[in-house]
Formats: structure tokens, C-alpha cells, sequence
């Protein structure tokens, strides 16, 4: 793709967007996965080693 040469016509390069546009936001979905498993992660982490080793206060 960067060695490619670029579209020489406005059709070409409709069609290079509707290809790219096609594969859909997979990279935005792992990220924002990878995101949300790191907060699951530390939210988990952060009760198993604070909060239940304090047990109930009264």
C-alpha cells in the first residue's frame, strides 16, 4: 500500500476508500477491547489486594 502508486483517476480512488471502508473498525474494536480488559483487570486487582484484605469494618 505505501509503495503503491496513487490513484490516478477520482473513480480510482472511490473505490480504494469503499475498500478500506469495507474491512470495517476492527483496529478501534481491539483497542477499545484491549482497553476494557485492562480496567476489568485493575478494578479486579484492586478489590482482591485492598478490599478483601481489610474484611468488614464495624
Amino acid at each position: 500500500m505505501f509503495n503503491s502508486d496513487p490513484p490516478t483517476s477520482p473513480a480510482a480512488a472511490d473505490q480504494a476508500v469503499d475498500e478500506v471502508v469495507a474491512r470495517g473498525p476492527s483496529g478501534a474494536i481491539v483497542v477499545a477491547g484491549i482497553a476494557s480488559a485492562c480496567v476489568v483487570a485493575m478494578w479486579l486487582a484492586f478489590y482482591l489486594f485492598v478490599f478483601l484484605p481489610r474484611g468488614s469494618l464495624q
